[in-house]
C-alpha cells in the first residue's frame, strides 16, 4: 500500500504538469472578453457591445511554466525506502 507521502509527491507531479500545459497554452490561446457599453432607460436600452481577445503577458506564461515544472520536480523524486 503506498504511503500518504507518496500520493502526495505524485498529486503534486500531476498539478505541476497541469500547470506547465495552461503555462504553454496562455502563449498561444487568446482568452476572449466581451463588454456592453450604452444606457439603460426603463425597458429600452441603448448600447454597443464589443469583444476582445487578449493573450497573457509572457512573463505570466513564463512563471508559471517555471513553477510548473518544479512542481513536477518535486514531485517526481522518489526517497529512498529508509
Amino acid at each position: 500500500m503506498p504511503r500518504v507521502e507518496e500520493q502526495e509527491m505524485k498529486a503534486l507531479f500531476w498539478v505541476g504538469m497541469v500547470v506547465v500545459i495552461l503555462g504553454i497554452l496562455s502563449l498561444f490561446v487568446p482568452i476572449p472578453r466581451t463588454e456592453r457599453h450604452g444606457i439603460r432607460v426603463g425597458d429600452a436600452s441603448v448600447g454597443v457591445q464589443t469583444r476582445t481577445e487578449e493573450k497573457v503577458p509572457p512573463i505570466v506564461s513564463a512563471v508559471m511554466i517555471a513553477g510548473g515544472a518544479l512542481m513536477m520536480f518535486g514531485g517526481g523524486r522518489r526517497r529512498a525506502a529508509a
